[in-house]
Protein backbone atom coordinates (compact mmCIF):
# COMPACT_ATOMS: atom_id res chain seq x y z
CA UNK A 1 0.00 0.00 0.00
CA UNK A 2 1.53 3.54 -1.32
CA UNK A 3 1.57 5.91 1.77
CA UNK A 4 -0.64 8.28 0.19
CA UNK A 5 -3.29 5.57 0.21
CA UNK A 6 -2.40 5.03 3.83
CA UNK A 7 -3.24 8.05 4.98
CA UNK A 8 -5.94 9.27 2.44
CA UNK A 9 -7.16 6.33 0.89
CA UNK A 10 -10.69 6.61 2.20
CA UNK A 11 -10.91 9.62 1.85
CA UNK A 12 -12.22 10.14 -1.00
CA UNK A 13 -14.92 7.17 -0.41
CA UNK A 14 -16.05 8.48 2.73
CA UNK A 15 -16.81 11.69 0.88
CA UNK A 16 -18.62 10.38 -1.50
CA UNK A 17 -20.25 7.98 0.90
CA UNK A 18 -21.72 11.21 2.27
CA UNK A 19 -22.51 13.34 -0.38
CA UNK A 20 -24.32 9.67 -1.47
CA UNK A 21 -26.49 9.59 1.79
CA UNK A 22 -26.92 13.05 2.41
CA UNK A 23 -29.78 15.33 0.72
CA UNK A 24 -29.93 19.23 0.96
CA UNK A 25 -30.49 21.22 4.45
CA UNK A 26 -28.68 18.01 6.69
CA UNK A 27 -31.62 15.50 5.23
CA UNK A 28 -31.12 11.81 5.10
CA UNK A 29 -31.81 11.42 0.88
CA UNK A 30 -32.05 7.11 0.56
CA UNK A 31 -30.30 6.09 -2.71
CA UNK A 32 -29.23 2.95 -4.52
CA UNK A 33 -25.78 3.28 -2.44
CA UNK A 34 -27.70 3.13 0.63
CA UNK A 35 -31.46 2.60 0.50
CA UNK A 36 -32.65 1.73 3.88
CA UNK A 37 -32.74 3.67 7.17
CA UNK A 38 -33.74 2.54 10.60
CA UNK A 39 -36.68 4.84 12.36
CA UNK A 40 -36.14 2.69 15.53
CA UNK A 41 -31.93 3.18 15.85
CA UNK A 42 -32.65 7.01 15.29
CA UNK A 43 -35.09 7.01 17.63
CA UNK A 44 -38.24 8.27 15.68
CA UNK A 45 -40.87 5.91 15.85
CA UNK A 46 -43.43 8.06 18.17
CA UNK A 47 -45.80 10.44 17.33
CA UNK A 48 -47.16 10.91 13.64
CA UNK A 49 -44.66 9.97 10.84
CA UNK A 50 -45.57 12.03 7.94
CA UNK A 51 -45.00 11.48 3.98
CA UNK A 52 -45.44 14.03 1.56
CA UNK A 53 -45.54 14.03 -2.46
CA UNK A 54 -44.67 17.49 -4.45
CA UNK A 55 -44.22 18.05 -7.57
CA UNK A 56 -43.65 20.85 -10.35
CA UNK A 57 -43.52 20.17 -14.37
CA UNK A 58 -40.84 20.63 -16.31
CA UNK A 59 -39.76 20.23 -19.81
CA UNK A 60 -36.32 18.70 -20.18
CA UNK A 61 -34.23 16.53 -17.93
CA UNK A 62 -31.84 18.81 -16.41
CA UNK A 63 -28.94 17.03 -18.60
CA UNK A 64 -29.35 17.37 -22.29
CA UNK A 65 -27.93 14.58 -24.75
CA UNK A 66 -24.45 16.58 -24.50
CA UNK A 67 -24.33 15.53 -20.91
CA UNK A 68 -24.06 19.45 -20.55
CA UNK A 69 -26.55 21.95 -18.56
CA UNK A 70 -28.11 22.50 -22.13
CA UNK A 71 -29.29 25.93 -22.53
CA UNK A 72 -28.59 27.01 -18.86
CA UNK A 73 -25.10 27.89 -19.84
CA UNK A 74 -25.27 29.24 -22.87
CA UNK A 75 -28.15 31.53 -21.82
CA UNK A 76 -27.92 31.62 -17.85
CA UNK A 77 -31.31 34.21 -17.55
CA UNK A 78 -33.22 31.62 -19.32
CA UNK A 79 -33.89 29.50 -16.07
CA UNK A 80 -35.75 32.18 -14.84
CA UNK A 81 -38.63 32.45 -18.05
CA UNK A 82 -41.04 30.27 -17.07
CA UNK A 83 -41.97 27.26 -20.24
CA UNK A 84 -44.78 25.85 -21.07
CA UNK A 85 -44.90 22.34 -20.41
CA UNK A 86 -45.31 20.52 -24.24
CA UNK A 87 -45.80 17.22 -25.50
CA UNK A 88 -44.55 16.15 -29.08
CA UNK A 89 -46.82 18.67 -31.62
CA UNK A 90 -48.77 21.05 -30.01
CA UNK A 91 -50.39 18.70 -26.96
CA UNK A 92 -49.96 19.98 -23.91
CA UNK A 93 -48.44 17.54 -21.33
CA UNK A 94 -51.01 17.02 -17.93
CA UNK A 95 -49.98 15.06 -15.32
CA UNK A 96 -52.00 14.39 -12.15
CA UNK A 97 -49.43 12.62 -9.30
CA UNK A 98 -51.72 11.21 -7.09
CA UNK A 99 -49.85 9.54 -3.57
CA UNK A 100 -50.74 6.64 -1.96
CA UNK A 101 -50.56 3.49 0.59
CA UNK A 102 -51.03 0.05 0.36
CA UNK A 103 -50.99 -1.48 4.36
CA UNK A 104 -51.08 -5.04 6.10
CA UNK A 105 -51.54 -5.10 9.63
CA UNK A 106 -50.28 -7.39 12.15
CA UNK A 107 -53.69 -8.96 12.60
CA UNK A 108 -53.80 -9.52 8.35
CA UNK A 109 -55.86 -7.17 7.53
CA UNK A 110 -55.18 -5.10 4.57
CA UNK A 111 -56.13 -2.69 2.26
CA UNK A 112 -55.19 0.78 0.76
CA UNK A 113 -55.19 4.18 1.32
CA UNK A 114 -55.60 6.52 -1.57
CA UNK A 115 -57.30 9.63 -3.17
CA UNK A 116 -58.81 7.07 -6.14
CA UNK A 117 -62.42 6.43 -4.57
CA UNK A 118 -61.92 8.80 -1.81
CA UNK A 119 -60.07 6.12 0.51
CA UNK A 120 -58.30 8.36 2.79
CA UNK A 121 -58.07 5.86 6.45
CA UNK A 122 -57.82 7.35 9.73
CA UNK A 123 -54.87 7.92 11.82
CA UNK A 124 -56.31 7.03 15.16
CA UNK A 125 -57.65 3.57 14.14
CA UNK A 126 -57.10 0.75 12.02
CA UNK A 127 -55.33 1.18 9.44
CA UNK A 128 -53.48 3.67 11.56
CA UNK A 129 -52.87 5.71 8.13
CA UNK A 130 -54.81 8.79 7.04
CA UNK A 131 -54.50 10.71 3.90
CA UNK A 132 -54.70 14.42 3.65
CA UNK A 133 -56.53 14.73 0.25
CA UNK A 134 -55.79 14.80 -2.73
CA UNK A 135 -53.89 17.72 -5.30
CA UNK A 136 -54.47 17.60 -9.11
CA UNK A 137 -52.19 20.19 -9.61
CA UNK A 138 -48.93 19.91 -8.20
CA UNK A 139 -49.33 23.05 -5.77
CA UNK A 140 -46.59 23.66 -2.73
CA UNK A 141 -47.94 21.39 -0.15
CA UNK A 142 -48.61 18.11 -2.50
CA UNK A 143 -50.03 15.62 -1.10
CA UNK A 144 -49.81 14.05 2.70
CA UNK A 145 -49.94 10.83 4.47
CA UNK A 146 -50.08 10.76 8.05
CA UNK A 147 -48.92 7.12 10.10
CA UNK A 148 -49.42 7.10 13.74
CA UNK A 149 -46.40 5.75 14.44
CA UNK A 150 -47.70 5.30 18.27
CA UNK A 151 -49.34 1.75 17.02
CA UNK A 152 -46.65 0.69 14.96
CA UNK A 153 -46.89 -2.36 16.51
CA UNK A 154 -50.08 -3.07 14.97
CA UNK A 155 -48.25 -2.40 11.56
CA UNK A 156 -47.08 -5.07 9.33
CA UNK A 157 -45.68 -3.37 6.84
CA UNK A 158 -46.53 -0.08 4.35
CA UNK A 159 -46.19 0.39 1.12
CA UNK A 160 -46.18 4.06 -0.15
CA UNK A 161 -46.83 4.01 -3.89
CA UNK A 162 -47.15 6.86 -6.31
CA UNK A 163 -49.14 6.31 -9.41
CA UNK A 164 -50.58 9.00 -12.65
CA UNK A 165 -54.19 8.78 -12.59
CA UNK A 166 -54.77 10.64 -15.58
CA UNK A 167 -52.67 12.77 -18.24
CA UNK A 168 -49.66 11.83 -19.85
CA UNK A 169 -47.26 8.53 -18.60
CA UNK A 170 -44.29 11.19 -17.77
CA UNK A 171 -42.88 10.99 -14.59
CA UNK A 172 -39.57 12.30 -16.02
CA UNK A 173 -41.42 15.33 -16.30
CA UNK A 174 -42.25 16.03 -13.06
CA UNK A 175 -39.19 16.83 -10.76
CA UNK A 176 -41.33 14.57 -7.87
CA UNK A 177 -40.25 13.91 -4.49
CA UNK A 178 -41.21 12.47 -1.53
CA UNK A 179 -40.03 13.23 1.55
CA UNK A 180 -40.61 11.65 5.65
CA UNK A 181 -40.87 13.79 8.13
CA UNK A 182 -40.02 11.41 11.45
CA UNK A 183 -41.06 12.61 14.91
CA UNK A 184 -37.61 12.80 15.55
CA UNK A 185 -34.44 13.15 13.20
CA UNK A 186 -34.13 14.40 10.26
CA UNK A 187 -36.21 14.37 7.20
CA UNK A 188 -36.06 12.06 4.61
CA UNK A 189 -35.75 12.31 1.12
CA UNK A 190 -36.60 10.05 -2.17
CA UNK A 191 -36.19 11.82 -5.52
CA UNK A 192 -38.54 10.42 -8.45
CA UNK A 193 -35.63 11.12 -10.99
CA UNK A 194 -34.86 7.86 -12.50
CA UNK A 195 -36.55 7.95 -16.51
CA UNK A 196 -39.38 5.32 -16.77
CA UNK A 197 -40.92 6.44 -20.10
CA UNK A 198 -44.97 5.33 -20.44
CA UNK A 199 -44.85 4.12 -16.28
CA UNK A 200 -47.85 4.97 -14.42
CA UNK A 201 -46.95 3.78 -11.33
CA UNK A 202 -44.06 3.77 -9.12
CA UNK A 203 -43.23 1.62 -5.72
CA UNK A 204 -41.28 4.42 -3.87
CA UNK A 205 -40.62 3.34 -0.50
CA UNK A 206 -41.42 0.45 1.57
CA UNK A 207 -42.12 0.75 5.89
CA UNK A 208 -41.54 -2.55 7.81
CA UNK A 209 -41.80 -3.93 10.68
CA UNK A 210 -39.29 -6.61 11.88
CA UNK A 211 -39.43 -7.87 14.80
CA UNK A 212 -40.08 -4.69 16.51
CA UNK A 213 -37.66 -2.46 14.75
CA UNK A 214 -39.45 0.11 11.85
CA UNK A 215 -36.91 0.42 8.72
CA UNK A 216 -37.76 2.31 5.84
CA UNK A 217 -36.35 0.74 2.52
CA UNK A 218 -35.97 2.59 -0.96
CA UNK A 219 -38.00 0.96 -3.57
CA UNK A 220 -38.30 3.03 -7.09
CA UNK A 221 -39.86 0.35 -8.77
CA UNK A 222 -41.62 1.47 -11.68
CA UNK A 223 -44.47 -0.14 -13.41
CA UNK A 224 -46.58 0.24 -16.68
CA UNK A 225 -50.01 -0.38 -15.10
CA UNK A 226 -51.58 0.92 -11.51
CA UNK A 227 -51.94 -0.63 -8.06
CA UNK A 228 -53.00 -3.87 -9.31
CA UNK A 229 -49.58 -4.21 -10.91
CA UNK A 230 -47.93 -3.74 -7.79
CA UNK A 231 -50.19 -5.34 -5.66
CA UNK A 232 -49.11 -8.59 -7.80
CA UNK A 233 -45.15 -7.35 -7.20
CA UNK A 234 -45.47 -7.29 -3.67
CA UNK A 235 -47.91 -10.25 -2.98
CA UNK A 236 -50.34 -7.98 -1.42
CA UNK A 237 -53.43 -10.44 -2.64
CA UNK A 238 -56.24 -7.76 -2.80
CA UNK A 239 -59.34 -7.33 -5.48
CA UNK A 240 -58.45 -4.39 -7.53
CA UNK A 241 -61.41 -2.78 -10.22
CA UNK A 242 -61.50 0.74 -12.21
CA UNK A 243 -62.15 3.78 -10.36
CA UNK A 244 -62.68 7.35 -11.60
CA UNK A 245 -62.48 10.77 -9.78
CA UNK A 246 -65.04 13.07 -9.70
CA UNK A 247 -64.95 15.91 -12.06
CA UNK A 248 -62.80 19.13 -10.73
Amino acid sequence: MAIWDKFFGNWGRASEQQLDFHGANGAVELTKRHPTFSLTKMGAVTGNLRVNLSWRMRTTSQFDERGAFGDSLRHPLKKFRPEMVQAQGQAFVNVDLDLACMYELQDGSKGVVQPLGNILGSLNSPPYVQLSGDDRFGSGSGETIYINMDHRDQIKRLLVFVYIYDGTPAFDRTHALVTLYPGNGPRIEIPLHERAPEARSCAVVLLENNKGEITLRREMRYVYGFQAELDRLYGWGLQWGRGYKSKV
